[in-house]
């Protein structure tokens, strides 16, 4: 057999395998919330997974690699997953906390500062570390701070904050 036929099936193999999802090297700050959803999607994959791997032969082999993957991350994320203390300041936006803040253009927002996997920008969840994150986080009502975005910095002043015990 040439030596081009190996390679193809090794290319073929390596080509059916999902790509590993990446995880974030900034710290894992999970609220209490947070870590309750990571383990709920943990306990999820590992029955698809005991379903999969029930089915013997006639399992999705494309399925089940890509919920072993999705276990891998998970579990990672789980391990590593620093809960921090409910936000109970107002003084301070923390990790958990709901802030109010208006724009440039006087538009107001409310977002609530979450871990990475628990962001969800739809629904006013915002990644700690995200730019918005990272500046409102240590800012105090009154204060304006500088949003560091892709589609230009913009100055935007700290409302209210509202603990989320």
């Amino acid at each position: 057999m040439s030596r081009a036929f190996v390679n193809e099936d090794q290319a073929a193999a390596q080509a059916s395998q999902p790509v590993e999802r990446k995880i974030s090297e900034q710290p894992n700050y999970v609220t209490a919330r947070g870590l309750t959803l990571l383990q709920q999607r943990l306990a999820e994959l590992d029955g698809q997974r005991s379903a999969l791997l029930a089915q013997g032969e006639q399992a999705d082999k494309q399925q089940l690699a890509e919920v072993e993957r999705d276990l891998r991350y998970f579990s990672a994320r789980v391990h590593s997953a620093q809960v921090m203390p409910p936000a109970t300041a107002t003084d301070k936006v923390q990790i958990g906390s709901n802030v109010r803040f208006m724009d440039e253009q006087g538009k107001v927002n409310e977002v609530q500062l979450v871990g990475e996997d628990q962001a969800d920008a739809a629904s006013g969840l915002i990644n700690w570390g995200s730019p918005l994150g990272r500046a409102l986080l240590g800012a105090g009502p009154g204060d304006e701070v500088l949003w560091r975005r892709p589609a230009g910095d913009q100055l935007i002043e700290v409302l209210a904050i509202e603990a989320n015990a």
